[in-house]
């Protein structure tokens, strides 16, 4: 768990209980997780953004560091987001969730910039890209091994309560990728979706350009020098920071856990580059 999580809220997180109507958006760390949370906040509020002053995790907290008891005090339909594992996850049928998946080796460098810029929780401000990495690969940062998260929540991909979405489809249509979303969330949403100037508004308040802007909505304030907590949001920004040797490592261990699943046909391309 991360170093500012606190124990007690992580147990009492997972005492909650998921409730019909419930919203819930899980990720592993960096795939998309508060770019979702806010597509998900203007698709239920007709694409009107936060307001000036509010927080993300106000309106849709961590269930792992917020706890129980202030997720039950949320208003109807909840909102919540989550980094755990599938079988960790609370669960009802007649829950929503949204996950989104992104491709390793970019995830891999996003993660490494969003753990230099939390300089008060981890010593790792002067740390290297080629000290991270090793970590990354044995699944020893926050939340555990990256295909702990992904394949489990995979093989669920075709549930009828789970939207299962990637980080690249949704930057390649954003449009597609909220409608997909409004549509899945119920009758309202799609409504809202389907407004041709509430979609505009989403896709527009939604964007990296507009998201960079005010970055206090979303984390806490970074020290000057660090990495943006919304820093690039690119596809394929690995190529300049991966030696060869670590792209094949992390494309074998890939190609370990997916057998017997159709994993790969996720990301074909990236994965084709990563073993060249």
């Amino acid at each position: 768990m991360p170093a500012g999580f606190p124990v007690e809220g992580f147990r009492s997180g997972r005492e909650y209980r998921a409730q019909p109507g419930d919203i819930v958006i899980t990720t592993y760390p960096k795939c998309g997780t508060t770019w979702v949370q806010h597509i998900v906040y203007l698709i239920l509020h007709e694409g009107e953004p936060l307001p000036a002053g509010r927080s993300m995790t106000e309106e849709i907290p961590h269930l792992e560091e917020v706890g129980r008891e202030a997720v039950e005090r949320l208003p109807a339909p909840r909102c919540i987001k989550t980094h755990l594992p599938f079988d960790m996850t609370p669960s009802h049928p007649d829950a929503r969730y949204v996950y989104v998946a992104r491709n390793p080796f970019d995830c891999a460098v996003s993660f490494f910039h969003h753990t230099r810029g939390f300089v008060r929780l981890y010593d790792f401000a002067d740390g290297t890209f080629d000290e991270f990495f090793e970590y990354f690969l044995a699944g020893e940062v926050d939340f555990g091994d990256y295909f702990d998260n992904l394949v489990p929540w995979f093989a669920h991909r075709t549930d009828d309560n789970l939207l299962f979405l990637t980080y690249e489809q949704m930057k390649a249509a954003p449009a597609e990728a909220v409608v997909a979303i409004g549509e899945f969330l119920g009758p309202d949403s799609s409504r809202a979706v389907h407004d041709q100037v509430a979609l505009e508004r989403i896709v527009r308040h939604s964007s990296f350009d507009s998201m960079r802007k005010d970055p206090e909505r979303w984390s806490s304030k970074r020290p000057d020098g660090m990495p943006e907590f919304i820093r690039k949001g690119e596809v394929g920004d690995w190529s300049n920071v991966f030696t060869r040797d670590q792209a094949r490592r992390l494309a074998d261990k890939f190609a370990r856990r997916a057998e017997g699943t159709d994993l790969e046909t996720l990301w074909p391309d990236i994965l084709a580059a990563a073993r060249a």
